[in-house]
């Protein structure tokens, strides 16, 4: 088995491997209000008809609002655009009342969320 060399192990993941999961943070006043929605629970991790029925539109529309989004903000899969729509909460949500809006990371206000 080979040894790691320390030098891989304390290169950020994101430089070694030359992929950051906040690009496309600057297109997302590209997309529709609508989009936006569809972005913003798809980072709660709900499938396709959880989201459709939270929506109230077709499972067949989430799907076209999810290919669209992809494309709109230059990633490659649907696990990317959740994971900029996490990262990117604070833009997207319109909640003035929303715990976790203006929290950078997970703290306290998350604590609602847990119980």
């Amino acid at each position: 088995m080979t040894k790691r060399s320390d030098a891989a192990d304390a290169a950020c993941a994101y430089r070694r491997t030359g992929i950051t999961p906040v690009r496309g943070t600057g297109k997302l006043e590209e997309l529709t209000g609508r989009e936006k929605e569809v972005l913003l629970l798809l980072g709660t991790g709900l499938g396709n008809r959880q989201l459709a029925r939270e929506l109230g539109i077709a499972e067949r529309t989430v799907k076209a609002h999810i290919a669209r989004i992809v494309q709109k903000l230059g990633q490659e899969n649907r696990l990317q655009a959740a994971v900029l729509s996490v990262l990117s909460h604070n833009v997207l949500c319109v909640d003035p009342g929303c715990p976790c809006r203006h929290s950078v990371l997970p703290g306290d206000s998350w604590a609602s969320y847990a119980a």
